[in-house]
């Protein structure tokens, strides 16, 4: 499922609004400049998921209602098979599908996660993210270069990561080919909201 910009800001703004935050709110609960949270809410520029899951602790609803439009509704399992999932944009090039959408009450993201490989950033200092919780990373395909604040890992398929998201950590594809991994995303007190 491909996901709209507009239709996801729209919702943004409208639940702001109706929770009576203002721009500057949201603007600090997303680490953004107030200029720069406009510019997302209003669909101008792209919505990484990070943002998108600020902005959603800080509305008090699942990353997925913003995404879709609707609560996640499944108890008990969810299948998603193997083509499918919601497709996020949360970094430059690339693929993040998540797995497991609708599952109410979950305890973690669930993400097929493809990495381009780009010459250009094999020579450059690998870009940080931070997100409050944990995340566990298994390399599926291809090759991954991990940065952890000043440490660097290389990793092949069957190589795995957990690791304090909310550290500054990144990572790019290395070998001439892209690198594709499950991400699970877990937030701190064992909940996704």
């Amino acid at each position: 499922m491909d996901t709209n910009i507009k239709d996801i800001a729209l919702r943004i703004r409208l639940l702001r609004e109706d929770l009576g935050l203002t721009p500057e709110d949201m603007a600090q609960a997303t680490g953004r400049t107030v200029e720069n949270y406009l510019a997302q809410e209003s669909g101008e520029e792209d919505l990484t998921f990070t943002f998108l899951s600020k902005c959603a602790d800080r509305l008090g609803v699942d990353v997925i209602e913003l995404l879709t439009g609707e609560s996640p509704h499944l108890s008990g399992y969810s299948l998603v098979r193997a083509a499918d999932g919601i497709s996020i944009k949360r970094r430059e090039g690339f693929e993040y599908l998540h797995k497991a959408p609708f599952l109410k009450d979950r305890l973690c993201d669930v993400f097929l996660v493809t990495a381009p490989f780009l010459e250009e950033e094999q020579d450059t200092e690998i870009h940080l993210s931070y997100h409050e919780g944990q995340e566990f990373d298994y390399v599926l395909s291809g090759k991954l270069r991990f940065r952890y604040e000043d440490h660097i890992e290389e990793l092949e398929p069957g190589d795995t990561l957990l690791y304090d998201s909310g550290r500054g950590h990144g990572m790019i594809a290395i070998g001439e080919q892209p690198c594709t991994f499950l991400a699970l995303v877990m937030k701190p007190g064992g909940s996704i909201s």
